[in-house]
């Protein structure tokens, strides 16, 4: 992913207004990500919890998503896999997480959900960035490239269900 600046992100989302897009938090280091890694932007609103952001590159812009999780959390023993990078988590590790739908379906209160890992690195997982032990990234026959292409095409799809 190229480098984006505030004013990138402000203007990308697709499911909000642009009054919530000038107020939503962004993140204050964007100097320091990993953009050669990232195949997407997200991170979690420190002053709300049940808030999440994801910016990607699509078709030669940016879209972003407003994302919510659910207040509930799983117990410690359960697992959970992510549906964007096929990732298993421990606990809250993966999270539902809903966007309002873009347009007229969004404002009737239409969403769309996806598992995700909850601190949305998807990324940096799937690139052995960032790893959480034994049994996290199951052995695959697919080389990194296709696990990544596979990643973006997740991500693809759901981004296309919150524009529809």
């Amino acid at each position: 992913m190229r480098s984006i600046t505030e004013q990138d992100i402000r203007g990308s989302f697709v499911n909000c207004s642009r009054g919530e897009a000038k107020r939503l938090a962004v993140p204050r280091d964007l100097g320091e990500r990993p953009w050669d890694d990232l195949d997407f932007l997200g991170w979690r609103d420190p002053g709300a919890p049940d808030r999440s952001f994801l910016v990607a590159e699509r078709d030669g812009g940016l879209v972003g998503v407003t994302l919510r999780l659910p207040a509930a959390r799983r117990g410690l023993a359960h697992r959970s896999m992510c549906s964007l990078c096929l990732t298993t988590h421990p606990g809250a590790g993966v999270s539902l997480m809903t966007a309002r739908k873009a347009g007229a379906a969004g404002r009737e209160g239409n969403s769309v959900g996806v598992y995700v890992c909850a601190d949305l690195d998807c990324s940096l997982y799937v690139r052995g960035r960032k790893a959480l032990g034994p049994g996290s990234r199951f052995e695959e026959t697919l080389t990194t490239e296709q696990q990544i292409a596979r990643t973006v095409g997740n991500l693809s799809s759901f981004l296309a269900r919150v524009r529809d």
